[in-house]
């Protein structure tokens, strides 16, 4: 009997974890971090309900901290076999995870120097030697290509469009003849967005786990540069400084190759912008490795007005030049990570510069529920940070057209081609995002869906 398990993303976007049964194989689709709130990110730290060691694969739809960064703990609590992901995906994990055990001890070393934290001593969910003993296991695999992971199941990439290097995951499990064929959408990308190929039509499949998290909503229509443009010129005319959440694995790259679109259009002045964020720095090379899986031809990213090498971009790795960004006055933008501001430099910056009304907090994307990012954008007035509530009088704006996720219409086109599948599980979505859209395809196109629960076990037939 073949079955699948939803141990993560299942009524949440984060924490993405799908583990497949074939008979006695287990490949796990996914290995995520939990982020938001307080009750998912204890998740993190509880044992999960099966043993790593018994997982015989693991497959990656790609890099982001939702669907990797639990591996490290995955691995430390007793995984020893392969990692698959595409190549990109390879080099980005290195980045992300380094990052994320990074920031977990600075954090907790922070949290200890200041005794705000309620555990004594506060630790990292994993550290970095975590870090290299995951990053040993991963194997690139190119894009459409069959692969076997483990026993009867095998595996092929298609791009999705949402990041580099991601990817939705086709899989048959070859028990049977006809096999029995899964889909794992991954992340879904947008239609014509800066920077990314369109995604690939999805390919046929009795069972398709498909995500969710713009299924209730359409992004607002129009240039992503008109409404980038708009939101800076008035942080422009408020005379401070633009604050810019944003991941530093797909967002700031784009929005540094759009500022600079605006400045040679001249319809922005050359402003100063600070990339606060090693990871970002290091990723921007990664692009250019890697430049038949994106739009941005290589003296685009790097030439003398480049996505990063630009005259008026300033970038940053060490913590004494991260600090000197304090003394940056206005008009200028700081991109700093985290996107969802639940870690990383953006923080302190945000705590610097969010008391004054002239500056500016700009979102980009979805911000989860229980997330600092969402509480803005929800018009919190104060933030909880470092063991203190921090007053909110900066300016927040969010444009969600910079969103990587396909809004509704756009996973609905991606849909289209589609056969009917058998079943079709709608994850990586908060429940109301998740429901309408099961609602929208059991309406107008009858099929069968079902938000799973988180450690629901489903019989694939």
């Amino acid at each position: 009997m073949n079955r699948l398990t939803f141990h993560g993303a299942a009524e949440t976007v984060t924490g993405s974890k799908y583990l497949l049964e074939a008979g006695d194989t287990k490949v796990l689709i996914d290995c995520g971090l939990f982020q938001g709130l307080k009750e998912l990110r204890e998740r993190n730290w509880a044992p999960l309900p099966f043993a790593p060691s018994s997982v015989d694969a693991v497959v990656l739809t790609h890099a982001h901290v939702d669907h990797v960064g639990y591996l490290p703990r995955f691995v430390r609590d007793g995984y020893c076999k392969p990692v698959y992901c595409t190549p990109a995906t390879v080099e980005l994990a290195r980045l992300i995870l380094q990052d994320c055990a990074k920031n977990q001890e600075d954090d907790t070393d922070y949290a200890n120097q200041k005794g705000f934290s309620k555990h004594t001593p506060a630790l990292p969910l994993y550290d970095a030697k975590d870090v290299d003993h995951a990053l040993m296991l991963l194997k690139p695999v190119p894009y459409n290509v069959w692969f076997n992971p483990a026993g009867t199941v095998w595996t092929r990439y298609h791009e999705d469009g949402h990041l580099l290097g991601a990817a939705m995951i086709e899989t048959e499990i070859r028990a049977a003849t006809p096999p029995q064929r899964i889909l794992f959408s991954g992340d879904v990308g947008r239609y014509h967005a800066p920077l990314y190929h369109d995604p690939t039509p999805p390919p046929a499949c009795d069972y398709l786990i498909c995500e969710s998290t713009y299924g209730d909503r359409d992004h607002p229509p129009g240039s992503v540069l008109d409404q980038l443009c708009e939101v800076m010129l008035a942080a422009i005319a408020r005379g401070g400084v633009m604050l810019v959440a944003a991941f530093a694995v797909g967002r700031s790259q784009q929005l540094i190759y759009l500022l600079n679109e605006l400045i040679a259009q001249q319809r922005l002045p050359e402003l100063p912008i600070y990339l606060d964020s090693p990871m970002a720095v290091n990723a921007t090379n990664i692009y250019a490795t890697h430049a038949s899986e994106h739009e941005i031809a290589i003296d685009e990213l790097t030439g003398p007005h480049g996505a990063l090498d630009g005259r008026n971009v300033h970038l940053t790795r060490t913590v004494t030049e991260s600090k000197q960004i304090n003394q940056v006055v206005g008009p200028a933008v700081i991109i700093s990570s985290a996107g969802m501001l639940t870690g990383g430099r953006i923080l302190h910056h945000v705590q610097q510069r969010a008391g004054d009304s002239r500056n500016t907090i700009m979102l980009g994307g979805f911000m989860a529920e229980g997330t600092r990012g969402r509480d803005l954008a929800d018009g919190a007035t104060t933030l909880k940070m470092f063991g203190r509530d921090v007053p909110i009088r900066a300016a927040v704006v969010q444009i969600p057209a910079l969103s990587g996720h396909a809004d509704r219409s756009e996973l609905l086109r991606w849909l289209a081609p589609l056969p009917p599948p058998r079943q079709t599980y709608l994850t990586h979505g908060e429940l109301p995002s998740a429901t309408a859209l099961a609602a929208e395809l059991t309406k107008t196109r009858g099929w069968k869906t079902l938000v799973p629960h988180m450690g629901q076990t489903v019989e694939l037939v």
